[in-house]
């Protein structure tokens, strides 16, 4: 699996995505330690509490298939866009702050911007 394979991923499911309200599509890829690609889009609802975010849906998906442990998260959108306050939390109860996270756009040609979940998200709820 390489960078290019992650970004791919998050391409591929900003594509799926389902933003009927704010227009805004976003893919996101998570690496499981497993060594898979686990991928997941933002999916809006009318009542905009119900929305799931694509870091999300991507997390969710991999705990679903039992993974619990992750390299890497790749974000696509039209500019790049950190994960929510939400999503931080949701990967903070699976991932440190080491976790690399890749800010892309659409564009394949345009480099992502480099951060870590510890950067964005420096002191996370635990108990």
């Amino acid at each position: 699996m390489t960078e290019a394979d992650l970004l791919a991923a998050a391409r591929e499911a900003a594509q799926n995505a389902y933003a009927p309200y704010s227009r805004f599509a976003v893919g996101a890829a998570l690496l499981g330690a497993d060594g898979r690609i686990y991928a997941g889009c933002n999916v809006e609802n009318a009542s905009y509490g119900l929305t799931l975010c694509a870091e999300r849906n991507a997390l969710f998906h991999a705990v679903a298939r039992g993974c619990r442990a992750f390299a890497a998260l790749a974000l696509v959108a039209s500019r790049p866009t950190p994960p929510c306050g939400a999503c931080r939390q949701a990967l903070a109860e699976f991932c440190d702050g080491a976790l690399p996270i890749l800010l892309a756009t659409p564009d394949p040609s345009v480099p992502p911007t480099r951060t870590t979940l510890g950067a964005l998200f420096p002191q996370p709820f635990a108990l």
